[in-house]
């Protein structure tokens, strides 16, 4: 299955405000079913911590490489 945290713990490993999760990252950035769920059908929120490490590290990886240039400006590649 996965290990499952609390709004709480979550904010403890990845250094952010439980406000702030609960506020701007459930249903933006977080998914029900896939990054956390409301066990029973409850408010009490679960996080798939697997899923969100995956996502996290998944998204560092996307990013394009940065190629500086001579004359002091970058290329995206």
């Amino acid at each position: 299955m996965g290990t499952y945290i609390t709004t709480d713990e979550l904010a403890e490993k990845i250094k952010y405000d439980a406000r702030y999760i609960r506020n701007s990252l459930i249903d933006s950035v977080f998914i029900e079913g896939v990054h956390y769920i409301k066990p029973f059908g409850r408010r009490k929120i679960l996080f798939l911590w697997e899923k969100i490490e995956k996502e996290m590290l998944q998204s560092s990886l996307d990013v394009a490489p940065v190629i500086p240039l001579r004359a002091g400006g970058v290329l995206h590649g």
